[in-house]
């Protein structure tokens, strides 16, 4: 199994919009970070973690061929709005793609992607997409993928965990159930957004205590502001864990088959 990391931003993106700040002028590559998304393979099966706005610009940076299903873990914009992209990849399947996301999730796209779902002038042509409301455990195409419930403020958001692989974004709080969903992992992808807090992320030392706490073998943090430097982080975090960054390609154990 093998992920890549299409974004490790946040809802501005790094740079930010106006901002002359030393991150967002960084000559570093790896403090340019585009929206959250990630792309994992397994075993000729291509999942998309959320679809931001830069979805189509970060397929060709990074070459993504095809997509073959879609996992969403929230409705928020920066998440969703690189759906209508979909259409490019419907046309490399030559079918519509299921899109697995939360009953309120599927709610959303539904009113705020109205036109993909109703009789309209196609125009240049809208994404063909297949809602599939996920309350709970699901395979597709053979690989078992486990919904995580987590709190983003006082929304509920998805985490998602295939195999020894955790990636889990826009979280402030893992319940206690959803901690225990999530022990005995290989890789673990959080959110870490900065130094300090914030009243619906974790920061750095909230996600650094997950990360002690569940004990994987190998943790990234995603989901970060222009308040973090990428070489100066990776200098002050423990052992075995490491600030991702966009385009960075990490390989996980083959997950069971579902």
């Amino acid at each position: 199994m093998r992920l890549t990391f299409l974004g490790t931003g946040t809802s501005y993106g790094v740079p930010v919009i106006g901002c002359r700040c030393r991150i967002c002028s960084s000559p570093d590559p790896r403090n340019n970070r585009c929206r959250p998304s990630a792309l994992v393979e397994v075993r000729g099966t291509t999942l998309l973690i959320d679809a931001g706005p830069e979805l189509r610009m970060q397929s060709i940076r990074f070459g993504v061929a095809g997509i073959d299903a879609v996992l969403l873990t929230h409705a928020h914009a920066d998440h969703i709005f690189g759906l209508d992209d979909l259409r490019a990849f419907n046309v490399i399947a030559g079918r519509a793609l299921d899109v697995f996301a939360s009953p309120e999730t599927c709610g959303e796209i539904r009113r705020r992607f109205d036109y993909v779902f109703k009789e309209t002038q196609a125009g240049g042509g809208k994404p063909q997409l297949v809602l599939r409301e996920t309350v709970g455990r699901f395979a597709f195409r053979g690989v078992e993928i486990l919904p995580v419930p987590v709190m983003h403020g006082s929304l509920p958001v998805l985490a998602f965990r295939i195999g020894g692989l955790a990636y889990v974004t826009d979280a402030n709080l893992i319940p206690p159930g959803s901690m225990r969903m999530l022990e005995g992992l290989d890789v673990l992808i959080i959110g870490a957004l900065r130094p300090r807090p914030h009243p619906t992320h974790m920061n750095i030392a909230q996600a650094t205590e997950i990360s002690r706490l569940l004990a994987p073998a190998r943790t990234y943090f995603t989901h970060l502001t222009h308040d973090v430097e990428h070489a100066e982080m990776e200098a002050s975090l423990p052992a075995g864990i490491r600030p991702a960054y966009d385009g960075l390609v990490i390989e996980c154990g083959d997950p069971p088959a579902g």
